[in-house]
Formats: structure tokens, sequence, C-alpha cells
């Protein structure tokens, strides 16, 4: 029987965390990518440089609005990659192209004690203005591979930054 609702009442306490996508933006013209700075109010590195993101949100999961239903179970295609491309565009204004590569992961723990699984990803520019989202983010610059490591930023945005280039390039 299909589930009726998105609940975590039968969920196993030790197996939850938020899932967190981000996206290092690669531009072909300059061969370069975007990084943001976060705002100082931000609870997780605030202040430092990083790339377009976001958690995976329950309303991302419309029992009403499926993919396909495969056996009882709701399918919700492309949810990383629809959740990257909405998150570029409320952060930074921009638009993605469809096709994702795959960089990284990494489980942590936020100083609020909640435990985090982080995937990353490299993903070409489309179109748009870097307009940076108000109260999220205060700057914003596109950068190569050499010009990253002048900006404070988050432990492995350098290192993403110049393998997304390689990746695209």
């Amino acid at each position: 029987m299909p589930a009726e609702k998105v609940s975590i009442d039968n969920a196993k306490h030790d197996k939850l965390f938020y899932f967190v996508a981000n996206v290092v933006v690669y531009r072909e013209s300059d061969g370069r990518c975007l990084i943001l700075k976060r705002d100082e109010r931000e609870k997780v590195h605030p202040g430092k440089y990083a790339v377009p993101g976001g958690k995976l949100e329950w309303k991302d999961l419309d029992l009403k609005k499926p993919t396909r239903m495969n056996g009882d179970v709701f399918d919700f295609e492309n949810a990383i990659e629809d959740l990257l491309k909405r998150e570029t565009l409320e952060e930074a204004g921009i638009e993605l192209q469809d096709y994702l590569e795959y960089i990284n992961s990494v489980a942590f723990v936020r100083p609020d004690e909640t435990p985090v699984i982080l995937v990353k990803f490299a993903a070409k520019y489309k179109r748009g203005e870097v307009v940076p989202e108000k109260g999220a983010f205060t700057d914003y610059a596109w950068v190569n591979e050499k010009e990253v490591k002048k900006y404070n930023c988050i432990d492995g945005i350098a290192d993403e930054v110049a393998k997304t280039i390689k990746i695209f390039s």
C-alpha cells in the first residue's frame, strides 16, 4: 500500500540526516566558477565563500505529484537536479544547464548538532546575471583554480572549483 503522507514516524532515529546538495557552476565563456559569500548571520560557515546549494525538503516530495509509481512506492526522479536548479536560481539568480557531474560527498555534524549528508556536483552555467540572495549572501565572484585561493572559502571549495574546471574544459 502506498504512503499516505511524508513522515519520520517509522524512521529509525539513528538513520536520520539532512540531505544537502551543492553545485559548482562553471561558465564556459571564460572557464570560471561561481562562488558566493555567505552572510555573517549564517549558522554554518558564516562569512565564508561557498557555492549554491540547499536541503532537500518534504515539499519536494509531494505525494500528489510523483514522477511515477514504482509498485506501491512514490518515485521523485531528478530530485537533486531540481533542488540544485531551484537553489541556484534563488541564491544566485542564474540558471543551470541540465547535466550534473558528481564531484564528491561528505558527512558532517553542524554546530547545532544536526547530522548532514552533503553531495557535491558540477554543472554548466546556462544564463542570467548573478544577484546574490539578500539575507543569505553578500558578495560573489567568478574564479578560476588560482583565483579561488585568494578568497576565504569553506574547506574543499578550491579543490572542487579545480575539479569542475578540469571536468568541463
